[in-house]
């Protein structure tokens, strides 16, 4: 909280009793955010259990205790951050204890990195702790976009390093830049892509804004280019790959992103407090208190321009134009600022703040700890897996996945995947994205693992065992009966689907685990 020091709501014109007031309430909201990461041992976010499998595995790769379905595939990916630290801090504290501090350091760079780029930008911090408190706990962070939080976090701080530089030497530009990009590059591809968007932007803003010759920005903006490129060449050369899934736009959800976009867990909370934040912003602008700068209203239109541009699945990446959302969210803000006429307006932007992080926050709190005795159950289950085991990932829904209004569902979707380290099994659906993750399946196992594309419908695993398959299915599907060992089947409890195949070994709340029968 070094940033929240004398100059931090000067823009407010508080008086010092009020000032202390509005430096306790974001002190506090700040820690109730972050505590409890400290001690929640597996935070319920969807992609969470996938990532912490990961790096049990890539913690006992070569070493006696490694899984024998799965074989790392170092290349260079721009997706990698999580998998460069964990292994190397689970060392010294352990894989659990370690995924859990990279997730509390990137929260603490991305409010920290939000404020930076404030701070270079006005010389004080006014609005974007408030920003930064609204969307931490955004629908890509709750969901458990790891790499990306991370990944997004250093660009905001290389975004906050670019601007201090921005009227320097070209040495002095290149050599931030080179550092911020090489990070970024190894840390998240998106991330990069934020970083590079944000300080093209406002080079073209400056060159407008100064009437400069544009071979002088085509220059500024060579400088900008030539590290990424550099990197691009060299992951081509060395066989990585950003992905290698579809592009799908989705343009049906672009209208609806907005207002699910403040938290991962609950629509109705998510739109009444971004109808709340746009309704405060709105009346505060249309008064003349809410002012943005030029250069932020170029950022404004640059990001909002590449939002409606970019496919909501790019690469086999999902949810990236909603996260475009979020790096506005965090950036915009530094080139605003808030004029308070009294005590009924500063009041009012204080109850903002809160009655949009508070109903959030508890939406977190009671989602996590929700499910601490559903991911105990699972573990435990783990015991009654045979060790090097194949593990099949079904879902009992009818559809492919839990409805809209209920996201809190989704937390348990890739909980059986931590049986690759508790029953050093294989399980269907770890991340072994080609391109994504450096883990990839042993060959003999490849015609099984299906890349995380989440568990198979009820509905079809019943076809499959009744003789019903075709070319359309996946591959790992067509035969599950007699390529696997256990079932865990997700979602609503169900009686037994197939009792002359499955022999029910737990029943929980969330999840059923099933050991599969072989034929006589």
């Amino acid at each position: 909280m070094a940033f929240l020091n004398s100059h931090a709501v000067r823009g407010m014109s508080l008086d010092r009793s009020e000032h202390l007031i509005a430096k306790i309430v974001f002190a506090i909201l700040l820690v109730v955010s972050l505590s409890p990461l400290l001690f929640v041992a597996i935070p319920a976010m969807v992609d969470y259990p996938n990532h912490l499998a990961r790096m049990y595995l890539l913690a006992s790769a070569g070493t006696p205790a490694a899984n024998p379905f799965y074989q790392t595939a170092w290349a260079v990916y721009p997706n990698l951050a999580m998998d460069l630290v964990i292994p190397e801090m689970a060392r010294v504290t352990g894989v659990e204890n370690a995924t859990r501090l990279f997730l509390l350091l990137s929260e603490v760079l991305l409010v920290s990195g939000t404020m930076a780029i404030e701070w270079v930008v006005k010389g004080r911090i006014q609005l974007s702790a408030a920003a930064a408190l609204m969307f931490l706990y955004a629908l890509p962070f709750t969901w458990g976009f790891l790499n990306f939080e991370f990944g997004l976090a250093v660009a905001l701080w290389g975004i906050a390093f670019g601007i201090l530089v921005f009227e320097r030497g070209w040495a002095s530009r290149l050599a931030v830049n080179t550092i911020f990009v090489a990070v970024l590059f190894a840390s998240h591809f998106f991330a990069l892509g934020v970083y590079g968007l944000t300080l093209g932007i406002l080079e073209l803003w400056r060159a407008r804004e100064k009437k400069v010759p544009h071979a002088e920005t085509a220059g500024r903006l060579v400088i900008l280019a030539i590290p990424a490129a550099i990197l691009l060449a060299v992951m081509k050369l060395t066989g990585g790959a950003v992905g290698g899934g579809e592009n799908d736009w989705h343009f049906q959800f672009k209208a609806l992103w907005p207002y699910i976009i403040m938290n991962g867990y609950s629509t109705a909370v998510s739109a009444v407090t971004t109808v709340l934040l746009i309704g405060f912003l709105y009346i505060a602008g249309k008064r003349g208190l809410l002012k943005i700068q030029p250069a932020g209203i170029c950022l404004a239109a640059g990001f909002f321009a590449f939002y409606l541009a970019i496919p909501s699945q790019l690469f086999g990446t999902a949810f990236v134009d909603l996260r475009m959302i979020v790096a506005a969210a965090l950036i915009v803000p530094a080139y605003c600022s808030l004029s308070l006429p009294d005590r009924q307006w500063k009041l009012a932007a204080l109850a903002c703040v809160i009655a949009v992080t508070l109903p959030n926050l508890f939406v977190v709190y009671r989602t996590w700890l929700s499910y601490r005795a559903d991911y105990a159950d699972m573990i435990q289950s783990f015991d009654k897996l045979k060790k090097g085991s194949r593990v099949l990932v079904g879902g009992s829904r009818v559809g492919d996945d839990p409805p809209l209004d209920d996201l809190t569902t989704y937390p348990i979707s890739h909980g059986p995947t931590l049986a690759v380290h508790y029953a050093d099994a294989f399980v269907t659906d770890l991340f072994t994205s080609a391109g994504k993750q450096p883990i990839r399946p042993r060959p003999a196992f490849e015609r099984i693992d299906d890349g995380a594309a989440g568990p198979m419908p009820l509905f079809i695993l019943t076809a499959v065992a009744a003789g019903k398959t075709s070319a359309a299915l996946p591959v790992y599907i067509r035969s599950w009966p007699r390529d696997f060992d256990y079932l865990y089947l997700l979602g609503p409890h169900v009686d037994n689907p197939l009792p002359n195949l499955l022999e029910e070994l737990v029943v929980a709340r969330r999840f059923v685990l099933y050991k599969i029968r072989r034929a006589p």
